[in-house]
């Protein structure tokens, strides 16, 4: 048995099969599932478990290089886009139009995880990066300048 971290076994999994640049979703309980993106459902009952509470248990085992969510977020929900700017800090945060994250992003993710919040604009597609402090740790190989500062922000926190 798993003794931390991620304990659902189907969430587990599904992070681990990410690659560099596939997108995972953490969205609200309504967001529309394509039938293309594997679900991965937690949602219990109205409000469990959070967008911010699966938020957090994901960082803490998965690597995003892009955070994607509705520009409409900024002025419409204020208080989430306050909990991912926590969460994720300010640098590789980027919007999308609502409709663009329903419809592009939510065709192009690899893994969609449902929550049980009701929580508009509660969509969060995080891109996947890769451990650049592994990657690039080898004599006579070259760090691209965005690495760099990935690197450099991985090292902060």
């Amino acid at each position: 048995m798993k003794r931390h971290g991620i304990l659902n076994a189907e969430l587990s999994g599904a992070i681990a099969a990410l690659g560099h640049g596939d997108i995972l979703i953490v969205c609200d309980a309504g967001f529309p599932i394509p039938a293309s993106a594997k679900r991965v459902d937690l949602a219990l009952v109205q409000g469990i478990p959070t967008i911010e509470q699966v938020l957090e248990a994901v960082v803490s085992e998965f690597i995003p290089e892009k955070i994607v969510f509705a520009e409409e977020m900024k002025a419409n929900n204020p208080p989430l886009a306050r909990t991912v700017e926590r969460i994720f800090g300010a640098d590789d945060l980027a919007t999308v139009s609502h409709a663009e994250m329903l419809s592009e992003m939510g065709g192009r993710a690899k893994v969609i995880v449902r929550t049980g919040d009701f929580n508009p604009w509660g969509n969060i597609a995080l891109v996947s990066g890769v451990d650049a402090p592994r990657w690039f740790d080898r004599a006579e190989v070259v760090t691209p300048p965005d690495y760099q500062k990935r690197i450099a922000r991985m090292k902060r926190s």
